[in-house]
């Protein structure tokens, strides 16, 4: 009996200890220092959780994007007409702001964004390209754009009034 108890300790203490982070890229594990590769800060290191345990949020050692315009409207277009345009942000916050997606509702709307790290203080662009072809009437189209923010998740839209091709 006490050998069967003393088998289940050592396995139970395995078990734990196995689940301890180890340090074999240089960093520390958990005591709050980076993971660097090849002098670089990793990507996974600029995500954080800014809820704590209790319902409590620290957006402090978040990125921040703040854009020039969230909106932007094209007026009346013909249809098929391509069009463009560059919203402008700055990363407000205290640490480097990584843009992970940006998407649109349609396959009309493809929006292209920055895929290095914008650090505190820098600008970027987003870029978004709408095709009008077989879009007639008013058109909004958001663009939903994922970062290291809080919320993680941010809007911008752009609108047209597409005049119907002739013989439509």
């Amino acid at each position: 009996m006490i050998l069967r108890l003393i088998n289940v300790s050592l396995a139970c203490f395995s078990l734990l200890s196995a689940c301890q982070p180890t340090a074999t890229d240089g960093s520390s594990g958990s005591s709050g220092r980076t993971a660097r590769v090849d002098g670089q800060v990793s990507n996974a290191d600029l995500v954080r959780n800014p809820v704590s345990g209790d319902g409590s949020i620290d957006t402090n050692q978040l990125a921040r994007i703040s854009f020039d315009e969230t909106s932007h409207d094209f007026g009346p277009v013909d249809e098929g007409a391509q069009l463009s345009h560059r919203f402008t942000f700055t990363n407000t916050g205290n640490i480097p702001l990584l843009i992970s997606d940006a998407r649109s509702t349609c396959g009309c709307t493809v929006p292209d964004w920055p895929r290095s790290p914008i650090p505190p203080g820098g600008k970027g662009e987003i870029l978004v390209k709408f095709d009008t072809q077989n879009k007639p009437g008013k058109q909004q189209k958001p663009v939903t754009i994922t970062a290291n923010t809080f919320p993680a998740q941010t809007q911008v839209f752009i609108r047209a009034e597409v005049d119907p091709a002739p013989g439509k």
